[in-house]
């Protein structure tokens, strides 16, 4: 690794070089670095009014290498500010996945001056040197200025299998067993372990989980996370296990599952049966997605992932930068006559980025749409044609027969720089002939949310430039009432 003064000047000198954001498919309004690399989301948190979002991030490349804690801030989760790295790769240990958390109580130490703290808990990853085998561990670092500066805590590791797959750890404070937990997983067994401490520091194994639902790959990126269900009035909850995949996910190469049961402080017990699987995301391109910790009471609970896929990550036609975050999700649980399933919606706030509508004739690339429509009793086939120009298009539809929405990208325009890129991805979805659908269209990505947010299908894609037009349309006969209403979105850079 360079010496610690060219990591400042390398830094210093790229992160600044593109201030404009207007580079060839350079998302508008998802946070994206300004340069090099970037992967999973890291440590989600909130305080005192700041977003912190820290993530995978190679300072010297834009393919994967070097990882890094980078740093973003936004104080409305729409306009974000990229901050120096904060938690570098340093003495041959990478920092990878974790989280971070408020100690309000300084139960840890570390806090100074009578105020909480920032705590990052997060794995350290020493690569392979034969005859040593590459390890993992669980670290801590810790911030008194609000995430600006970090201090890697001196007697690292925290927990130390010795294995060489044990990471991604998810740290909160449970208030039903008056401690920290530690999520995180054992990728190769296909589990999740829960572990307890009073102080960060020291911590015991309490429960595991697993295996259970997909099993086809690694486990990585573990959450646990608590949600109203059926809105907060009804005064019930839930708790949701989420759990990345690679390779494995439904739609081929990277993707994530979710359990829905209940925590009692120390054990997650599954609700559903072991064999059955959900996933988060439809499409090819939300992984390892983290929720916010200390979020206010009365917010909902909002969750980013990385859009990408593990298949083609390192070989997205994008530069300066390569590898970008989902918009904010607001989450809740919704009972439905299968089950109790997980709800995502684009979070309100992107009201405020409406610029100006338009009919079914507008065009763009930085769009958002909102439509309803009742399908013909002779419809087969209904939904988008969007980034279309001379033949090339993204198509948004829904199967009336095969009762599937689906997002076709085989057509949308560079997708021969991996073989795994093309596709065409698709949901179970039962519309009872009324399909509602929310769109986010951001130059070089697609994010489908149909059903009230019962689904969501995540999905890149590399249109022309000049690829703009926006085009409803149906097959085997006419919907017989539709409603749209379609946005410009501003850019928040």
């Amino acid at each position: 690794m360079p010496p610690r003064s060219v990591f400042a000047l390398l830094f210093c000198s790229a992160a600044f070089a593109q201030e404009a954001y207007h580079e060839p498919y350079r998302p508008q309004f998802h946070f994206s670095p300004k340069v090099n690399w970037t992967n999973d989301p890291n440590g989600l948190v909130y305080l005192d009014g700041t977003y912190h979002l820290f993530f995978q991030f190679n300072p010297f490349g834009d393919t994967w290498g070097h990882m890094s804690w980078g740093h973003a801030t936004s104080r409305d989760l729409l306009h974000w500010q990229q901050q120096p790295v904060a938690l570098p790769e340093a003495d041959g240990v990478m920092i990878f996945t974790g989280s971070t958390v408020v100690d309000t109580n300084n139960s840890s130490g570390f806090c100074q001056g009578g105020r909480p703290c920032l705590v990052a808990i997060y794995t350290g990853h020493t690569m392979e040197a034969k005859p040593k085998p590459a390890l993992q561990t669980q670290n801590l670092a810790y911030s008194n200025d609000g995430g600006i500066h970090w201090t890697k805590y001196s007697a690292n590791p925290v927990l130390d299998l010795h294995m060489s797959d044990f990471r991604d750890p998810k740290v909160f404070w449970s208030t039903a067993s008056k401690q920290w937990i530690m999520v995180v997983s054992l990728p190769d067994d296909h589990k999740a372990r829960f572990y307890g401490s009073p102080d960060l520091k020291r911590w015991s194994q309490v429960s595991e989980f697993g295996p259970a639902g997909a099993t086809g790959g690694q486990w990585e990126c573990p959450e646990l996370f608590e949600l109203p269900l059926d809105g907060r009035s009804s005064g019930k909850t839930r708790w949701v296990l989420k759990v990345g995949l690679n390779p494995g996910g439904l739609q081929g190469g990277s993707g994530e599952q979710y359990f829905v049961g209940r925590f009692d402080g120390t054990k997650f017990i599954n609700d559903n049966p072991s064999s059955q699987t959900l996933w988060t995301d439809y499409g090819k391109d939300c992984y390892c997605a983290l929720t916010f910790n200390h979020l206010p009471p009365d917010q909902p609970q909002v969750m980013i992932g990385w859009m990408n896929n593990w298949q083609y990550a390192n070989v997205v036609p994008t530069h300066p930068w390569r590898g970008q975050m989902t918009f904010p999700r607001e989450l809740s649980l919704k009972t439905y006559p299968e089950g109790i399933r997980l709800v995502q919606q684009p979070i309100a706030a992107i009201e405020k980025l409406r610029e100006q509508t338009a009919g079914r004739a507008a065009s763009g690339q930085v769009l958002e749409i909102e439509s309803t429509m009742d399908l013909g009793s002779s419809t087969t086939e209904a939904g988008w044609h969007v980034l279309a120009e001379d033949g090339t298009y993204t198509e948004i539809g829904y199967d009336v027969k095969a009762k599937q929405i689906f997002v076709d990208r085989t057509k949308s325009g560079n997708v021969s720089f991996s073989d795994k890129f093309p596709a065409r991805t698709a949901a179970p979805l039962d519309v009872g002939g009324h399909l509602k659908l929310h769109i986010l269209i951001d130059r070089m990505s697609v994010e489908v949310f149909a059903g009230d947010g019962q689904i969501a299908l995540t999905n890149l894609v590399f249109p022309p430039q000049n690829a703009s037009t926006v085009a409803f349309y149906s097959h085997g006969g006419p919907v017989t009432k539709t409603t749209s209403t379609i946005w410009k979105i501003r850019s928040i850079w």
